[in-house]
């Protein structure tokens, strides 16, 4: 797996665990690279705390596109999953859309249900059509 895949996973992780426990997922990350033999990747944090500074924003844009449902009915892993690929496309111009589609869809495919993935899938593909009108 390579290097940003993985800090992808490791930040999709930290994200599900801090929102089951109802913490922050920064502090989370950062006491479990204190506290383990955990190496955490730098760009997992800067995941993580991209997705926590624009998280309101995040879960708007995801309200206006998820056909269906709300961000509260989705399994914890794909709404995870889907604010790291919406901030990878609407916040961080280093990673081409379609690869944080992808890496999106490969997370969900691993780790959620089996109908995860075509709709990570779709809702991205949706917002990425989209995001030139929806950057701040």
């Amino acid at each position: 797996m390579r290097a940003r895949a993985k800090a992808r996973r490791r930040a999709l992780e930290f994200l599900f665990e801090a929102e089951a426990r109802d913490v922050n997922p920064v502090n989370v990350a950062i006491a479990r690279r204190e506290n383990s033999d955990i190496v955490l990747n730098e760009y997992s944090m800067t995941l993580i705390e991209g997705v926590m500074a624009h998280l309101d924003r995040i879960d708007e844009v995801l309200e206006s596109y998820v056909k269906d449902w709300t961000i509260d009915r989705m399994p914890a892993v794909d709404r995870a999953a889907l604010r790291i690929g919406v901030w990878e496309l609407l916040y961080n111009d280093d990673v081409p859309d379609a690869v944080a589609v992808s890496e999106a869809v490969i997370n969900v495919r691993e780790l959620s249900t089996d109908e995860s993935p075509e709709f990570v899938n779709g809702v991205l593909g949706r917002i990425q059509s989209v995001k030139d009108t929806l950057v701040d």
